[in-house]
């Protein structure tokens, strides 16, 4: 193609690729959608590559696909019409620090750990926690959120400001530093899960915290699932501030003893985190063993030591690969409907009835403390009966959600997975929706195919 000449020269060899191995790893993300090779790959190293990566885009009008650390589950990086996918993550500065102000600035590429580290030396860190490495370009780009957002919240509440750079070469700042703003339209919170379909990230503010003076892991244990949430709801009923409130299942539990190399019993297990002072902390604690005892918990096991605490959490966090690596050569599907914390034990019940209706093969976890729960399942996308079992679940529970007054997906995002879902979801106000997408990206080449469609 022509104009891959025309784009190398523009922004230099070192830039921009076409070698086959990166095409392939930018064709695809985590989940069972097909991959799709873009044409061409770019690192853009500052907010001005990006706006001539995409003034030449919008020029040519070549689809651009924004591309972070690959980690999405609902196909959000596949380059449906091929095109440029533009990889942030040479762009991974640490830009600013603000320690009285408990803000950091940063550029997409960067991870949320490599930012927590820095900012230990602070005593502060930044929680939205969704599991895997992501960077925070792409967590803001999928309005990200995770195990700690029952306390912290998601990334729609961490971020304070972007700098964006539309889909015509434009940069616009979306907010002030402000803590609080009456000011205009609430365009930070626009861009914040829009997933690349409005424009390329260049730099994010984000809300800091104080590093908690005590946390404290609990591991409890029930005889059912619906014991494990309706826990879970009475200890927020109670006003304990758990930090991490998250509902294993026993298919999963087997797994992440067989990846783990874990010996925890296999039953319905509820993981809780407890940030705060010394004294604080120790009420927490005692009030959360009173409650979870009066809702039919078997045993409790709590952590202090830090090695213990991260052994816990990092069994949590491999939930999702450690189902995966039971089934090889297969692409993960996974639910995300997210409900009011009223409805959450019936969706979940719900959920279990249906995979037995269906015969879906699957786990289930979620983050019971704010009403999101996933159930991961193995599907060989060549294999169309277990594919349309596996959508037809997916869409039973998708509906039940909804009609609770609930959503399609509470964390992972839209993507190609959820897009089918958002009229049913939002109905006149998706048309709302395809106005603001064609007022910012007219000729449709930011990552088409994904979210809403402008030619409907």
């Amino acid at each position: 193609m022509n104009w891959i000449g025309d784009l190398t020269a523009l922004l230099g060899t070192s830039k921009v690729t076409d070698n086959e191995t990166v095409l392939q790893h930018h064709s695809h993300d985590e989940s069972y959608h097909q991959a799709v090779l873009p044409d061409v790959v770019v690192f853009p190293e500052s907010t001005d590559d990006i706006v001539q990566v995409l003034q030449f885009a919008n020029y040519h009008r070549i689809p651009v696909v924004p591309f972070g650390a690959g980690s999405s589950l609902e196909g959000h990086t596949v380059p449906v019409q091929h095109g440029i996918s533009v990889d942030l993550t040479n762009m991974h500065q640490i830009l600013e620090i603000r320690p009285n102000d408990f803000l950091a600035c940063v550029e997409p590429g960067v991870t949320r750990k490599q930012l927590n580290e820095q900012l230990r030396r602070f005593g502060l860190f930044f929680p939205v926690d969704p599991g895997a490495d992501a960077t925070i370009g792409g967590m803001a780009a999928t309005g990200a959120s995770g195990t700690t957002t029952v306390r912290y919240g998601a990334m729609r509440d961490n971020v304070r400001s972007l700098t964006v750079v539309l889909a015509d070469g434009r940069v616009i700042e979306t907010g002030s530093l402000a803590s609080k703003s009456s000011s205009g339209y609430n365009l930070t919170h626009l861009f914040v899960g829009s997933e690349g379909t409005l424009g390329v990230i260049s730099k994010i503010w984000l809300r800091l915290y104080g590093l908690p003076q005590k946390e404290v892991a609990a591991r409890a244990q029930f005889h059912s699932v619906a014991e494990c949430v309706n826990a879970s709801v009475a200890l927020i009923s109670a006003g304990i501030p758990a930090a991490r409130l998250e509902l294993v299942s026993p298919r999963i539990m087997n797994a992440i003893n067989q990846y783990s190399h874990t010996s925890y019993d296999e039953v319905p297990t509820l993981f809780i985190a407890f940030h705060g002072n010394e004294g604080s902390i120790d009420t927490d604690v005692a009030l959360a063993q009173e409650i979870l005892t009066d809702e039919g918990c078997i045993t409790v096991d709590f952590e202090s030591e830090t090695d213990a605490r991260n052994t816990l959490w990092s069994a949590r966090h491999t939930a999702a690969p450690a189902f995966m690596h039971q089934h090889p050569g297969k692409g993960h599907m996974t639910t995300d409907v997210c409900v009011p914390l009223s409805k959450l034990p019936a969706a979940i019940s719900f959920a279990e009835q249906m995979m037995a209706e269906y015969n879906v093969e699957g786990g289930i976890v979620g983050h019971v403390g704010d009403g999101n729960f996933h159930v991961s399942m193995a599907v060989n996308p060549q294999d169309s009966e277990q594919l349309k079992r596996a959508e037809a679940f997916n869409e039973a529970l998708v509906k039940h959600a909804l009609e609770a007054g609930g959503t399609c997906t509470g964390e992972h995002g839209v993507g190609l997975g959820k897009k089918k879902y958002q009229s049913l979801e939002h109905g006149d106000a998706l048309d709302v929706m395809r106005s603001i997408k064609f007022a910012l990206d007219k000729l449709g080449i930011m990552n088409p195919g994904k979210l809403v469609d402008t030619d409907k």
